[in-house]
């Protein structure tokens, strides 16, 4: 690790008490006077900064043939960090993306912040070569995506891997997007099946699994737990009509499937994010956000909006994109808006003029800040941070040489 100890406190406490044995809080400092701080990843590498822009720096693992580094998830103690690093990918020209990509080896890693230390995990009675994080169930137990001739299942194991369990079988279907809920008593994710995406929960073990959303027609993604733990939160893709899942409305419920509602109309969460240049692309699903105080942050589309990469209808998928870059017939954008879940009011955190398309927008754990991408039409995106309520808005990286930031997650 080229990173000193003292350089990362330095960066995550965005101040002179780096010397602190404590990488969490500066020795006589309080909460209230902590800066909170970001990782978000660039070009393969993990970066780190704080919400008023000082510290960058970016992490650099000495692990040989390892092309891409990214955080999976922050052990309770706030001083180790789960990171999935994918050796270079198998897929490319003539070789199709659903056939290839998990024949590229991943690996996990446990990163100590304090003393620098990087551990494999994962590593005893491996199943397959394309493992991927999906949560920490405790300091002691995971759950992992393992792939495997051509099916996919989630195992709960140990942190090296032994005593693996199913929590899914491959008859299930595809699953991912998992969401722990408070309590660390149950598991809501979604399965990719033939009739569309359906969103299950189940107990930490995989026993009584409960159908929370499943209709032909419909692709119910990412549920997400409210903080008390009494809703879920999910997206619902009129797949039939968007074969490219560029556009979603806003769904909750229960923990139990019952009160269902539908909070948006007309498709209005950017879901799809697809942004970048023909040199610089870049694609991945957004994902409902919830607050402290039980909103939910989406990015909405503007009226009449179209994306400039445009999803080919037909055309055999080589690189899980499947897009052409049509700037000319782009229009509008997005903004980042907050919905009020017991009222269905929506207010409006972000604007720009001209549009631009904002996404992947989360609160810091303290409340006051949110973070979320920005993308001007056929630009790689910068990490911008504002105050809760909206003001204050400020561009805080666009990563490393300028080539975009994505996928900004907050320290504790």
């Amino acid at each position: 690790m080229n990173i000193t100890r003292r350089e990362f406190l330095t960066v995550a406490a965005g101040t002179a008490c780096a010397a602190s044995s404590s990488w969490r809080a500066c020795d006589g400092a309080d909460d209230t006077q902590r800066v909170p701080r970001l990782f978000f990843t660039s070009q393969g590498k993990t970066g780190v900064i704080d919400v008023e822009g000082r510290g960058l720096r970016y992490l650099e693992f000495d692990v040989p043939n390892q092309a891409t580094w990214q955080p999976a998830g922050i052990f309770s103690d706030g001083r180790r960090v789960l990171f999935l690093s994918m050796e270079p990918r198998r897929d490319g020209p003539g070789k199709p993306f659903a056939e290839y990509y998990t024949q590229t080896p991943t690996h996990l890693w446990a990163y100590d912040l304090e003393t620098s230390k990087l551990t494999e995990l994962a590593t005893r009675e491996r199943m397959a070569v394309f493992y991927t994080p999906q949560l920490l169930l405790s300091d002691e137990r995971m759950l992992v995506q393992v792939v495997r001739g051509g099916s996919a299942q989630i195992f709960s194991m140990n942190l090296d891997g032994g005593d693996a369990r199913e929590f899914t079988r491959p008859v299930d279907g595809f699953p991912y997007g998992l969401s722990l809920s408070p309590d660390g008593m149950t598991i809501a994710f979604h399965l990719a099946t033939a009739a569309g995406y359906q969103i299950w929960t189940a107990r930490t073990d995989g026993s009584q699994r409960t159908s929370i959303a499943a209709r032909s027609g419909h692709l119910y993604f990412g549920p997400v737990w409210s903080p008390d733990g009494q809703w879920l939160a999910f997206q619902d893709c009129l797949f039939g009509q968007d074969p490219g899942h560029d556009w979603s409305d806003i769904c909750v419920c229960r923990a139990d499937g019952s009160e269902k509602r539908q909070l948006t109309e007309g498709q209005s969460m950017w879901f799809c994010a697809s942004y970048g240049s023909p040199q610089n692309r870049s694609a991945g699903s957004n994902m409902l956000a919830w607050t402290k105080e039980g909103a939910i942050l989406f990015p909405r589309r503007l009226a009449g909006s179209k994306v400039p990469w445009e999803f080919q209808v037909g055309r055999p998928d080589t690189d899980h994109f499947n897009r052409d870059f049509k700037p000319e017939l782009a229009r509008g954008g997005t903004e980042i808006c907050r919905l009020d879940p017991r009222t269905n009011d929506v207010a409006r955190l972000t604007s720009s003029d001209p549009a631009v398309w904002d996404f992947r927008a989360s609160q810091s754990g303290d409340g006051r800040f949110i973070a979320w991408c920005r993308a001007p039409t056929g630009a790689a995106p910068a990490l911008w941070v504002m105050n809760s309520n909206g003001s204050g808005a400020r561009e805080l990286t666009k990563g490393r040489d300028d080539l975009g930031v994505d996928h900004p997650r907050w320290l504790p």
